[in-house]
């Protein structure tokens, strides 16, 4: 620990000096003094956007500031310091928060050490590793603690917003060495998550399900796996000190969570940030459970292909209500609840499922403002300029008098909270809405949400697990018209009409598909898919849920 302390030290003596080398020396340790340029430029995070600082603020005045000053500036990048013993469910959090900010548009990225550690160390030589005593093997976990914490440090210096540095952290020395080092050095905002649990009936789950699954464990027996890294917890709680708000501690803001959400003790919590992760940590639970999603059955506007609107179905949409009925019975869905909008379509899609019912007026399709009611070809024949510019960037453009899809993500972020509060759910609802729910569990970027293909007349099953979620799709044996527009290639306002058109007309009967299943893993360098069909096969389908060839 004491190596670790000095080599990020070292990394506090060099970084000052970069600053100073940079900025000259009015920026230098225990000058107190802002000149006047500075003053009228007062950019506090400007070094963070280019190289050339001129007339700017830099780290070396952020340190001149005042503790107080420096909490109430809003844009200062935040690091999320994770603290608990293993099998608490330290990276479970940090994934599922990363997935949330990512989703409501902030840059946010997960520095797990247990990656560098795996990185470092090919193979794993059991609990002996974990031992404070090891004297070696603590010297490259401290090692990989410090690779972790300059790449994260990196990271926020560049264009990150959020960082999620998941490690134990477990004594206070530690958590200490790391705290002063990204507020006094890098000027980072930071506070503590910890996860502590006493449940033993949890701890044995989250070892099951999650760190058997491990590269650590691969093809060792389940029993010894299991007393390996019981045996590795022990170690850890020899120099387990838990975050202390009564002495050298108290002025850390954290966050401390027991049994996985059972009770949340919160201390000097006061950005946005931090307000927005404490609210969603309120809501997530670890109860097996299914969510159900579907678009409302074939509407007459859809038939027409009308945008928008609050419509009859059609006979194949009134067909599909009576196939989603059986498939519903059938699956026998225990304290099933039905979620829809309160728009005609989805209301007279529910109307016959036998479970209770609610409307969500935050549940609406995305509203097209003075385009609701037209056809596709009326708005390309007419308002040339706005259909190409939604192409260009469909989803943060806004309709006129309407919304954008960036609109519709910040109005359905209270239902993704119920939905991680929620138990079994049907949710039915219109495509824009899927498309944005999907983004979140698919960890989908705003280029990606809007071309994300969701058909009528199917379900998809969602069903959340440890890492990440199973995703079946399930076409139901109606046919119906292809609502899905193709990605456009030419967004110039003077395209022929038939051009713009074309991106519209795949033929749906030529769309052969059958019930698929997903498997979706959360991982820091991005999330993976894997696609089986009935039959177990492998897949790769043009017309994929997600709209990539999988």
């Amino acid at each position: 620990m004491e190596k670790f302390e000095r080599k990020v030290n070292q990394l506090d003596t060099e970084g000052r000096q970069k600053i100073e080398n940079d900025h000259g020396a009015d920026v230098k340790q225990g000058s107190n003094t802002i000149n006047q340029q500075e003053a009228l430029h007062y950019d506090i995070h400007a070094w963070r956007k280019c190289d050339s600082t001129t007339n700017q603020c830099n780290p070396g005045t952020f340190r001149k500031l005042s503790q107080a000053c420096r909490n109430r500036l809003v844009q200062t990048p935040t690091v999320i310091m994770m603290v608990g013993l293993p099998a608490r469910g330290k990276t479970y959090i940090s994934r599922k928060l990363a997935r949330y900010l990512h989703w409501i548009g902030i840059k946010t990225k997960v520095f797990n050490v247990g990656d560098y550690r795996r990185d470092a160390v090919k193979g794993y030589s059991g609990k002996e590793f974990f031992d404070p005593d090891n004297a070696e093997a603590v010297a490259i976990r401290n090692q990989c603690a410090q690779s972790a914490l300059q790449d994260m440090c990196n990271f926020l210096q560049n264009e990150g917003e959020v960082a999620i540095f998941d490690a134990t952290n477990t004594t206070r020395e530690r958590r200490r060495t790391i705290y002063t080092y990204c507020t006094e050095t890098c000027c980072f905002r930071v506070f503590f998550v910890e996860s502590i649990c006493d449940s033993q009936e949890v701890i044995q789950a989250n070892i099951r399900e999650v760190k058997l699954k491990s590269p650590d464990y691969k093809d060792v027996p389940q029993e010894e796996a299991v007393k390996d890294f019981l045996s590795r917890i022990e170690l850890y709680e020899k120099q387990y000190e838990t975050i202390d708000d009564k002495i050298e501690e108290k002025h850390y803001p954290f966050i401390k969570i027991f049994n996985c959400g059972e009770r949340f003790l919160v201390h000097r919590i006061g950005s946005n940030i931090q307000s927005r992760v404490l609210y969603f940590l309120m809501h997530i639970h670890v109860l097996p459970r299914t969510i159900y999603l579907t678009m409302h059955g074939e509407s007459e506007m859809n038939v027409q292909q009308r945008i928008g609107g609050n419509s009859s179905l059609s006979p194949a949409g009134k067909a599909y209500t009576e196939a989603l009925v059986q498939y519903i019975t059938n699956e026998k869905i225990q304290d099933l609840i039905v979620w829809t909008s309160q728009m005609e379509q989805t209301i007279s899609t529910a109307a016959n499922i036998n479970a209770p019912k609610e409307q969500w007026k935050a549940l609406n399709g995305i509203h097209a403002g003075i385009f609701e009611g037209l056809t596709y070809r009326e708005v390309a024949e007419n308002y040339s300029e706005e259909f190409a510019a939604r192409g260009r960037s469909k989803y943060y453009y806004r309709y006129p008098g309407g919304e954008s899809y960036h609109d519709l993500v910040a109005r359905l972020e209270p239902v993704i909270m119920e939905l991680e509060r929620a138990e079994n759910l049907l949710v039915i609802t219109h495509k824009s809405v899927i498309r944005c729910i999907l983004a979140y569990f698919l960890d989908k970027n705003p280029e990606q949400l809007p071309y994300i293909k969701v058909p009528l007349h199917t379900v998809i099953k969602l069903t959340p697990m440890a890492y990440g979620c199973m995703m079946g799709r399930i076409p139901l044996s109606v046919e119906t018209v292809n609502t899905y527009r193709n990605k456009p290639k030419n967004c110039e306002p003077n395209r022929a009409v038939s051009e713009t058109l074309n991106e519209f007309l795949e033929v749906r009967s030529e769309i052969k598909t059958g019930p698929t299943t997903t498997q979706i893993i959360y991982q820091n360098a991005g999330t993976a898919f894997e696609t089986t069909d009935a039959k177990g096969n492998r897949t790769q389908r043009l017309d994929s849920i997600i709209g990539d060839v999988i």
